[in-house]
């Protein structure tokens, strides 16, 4: 499950993807494929939530992992990719690595 915090030592990726709008179901379902077959299996997978922008022109993807070398592990191997492949001919992608810096809640009254 997903848990933001600075207190918790996550390594974060925030993925970017452009995409034509009429393509954005199928880079969904690609990105669904790719963790369903692989990713959700990856020692050090914490969590991820897949995004779309309702303008049809974004795919965000949100994951966390445990490490920078458990990702690369993962990117290592080859079942994911592909579907990452046909993904990467129907959009472009930014992909980020963050770390959590503060969180903020709501002021109670």
């Amino acid at each position: 499950m997903t848990h933001i915090s600075a207190d918790h030592p996550v390594l974060t990726f925030i993925n970017v993807f452009t995409v034509k709008p009429e393509n954005q179901d199928r880079l969904v379902e690609l990105l669904t494929s790719a963790t369903d077959v692989s990713v959700r299996y990856a020692a050090g997978f914490i969590s991820s939530s897949l995004h779309r922008s309702t303008d049809g022109t974004k795919v965000t993807m949100y994951a966390q992992w445990r490490s920078l070398e458990d990702y690369q592990a993962m990117r290592d191997d080859p079942k994911p990719l592909p579907y990452l492949q046909e993904a990467l001919k129907i959009a472009t992608f930014e992909p980020g690595m963050y770390e959590v810096v503060k969180t903020f809640e709501p002021v109670q009254a």
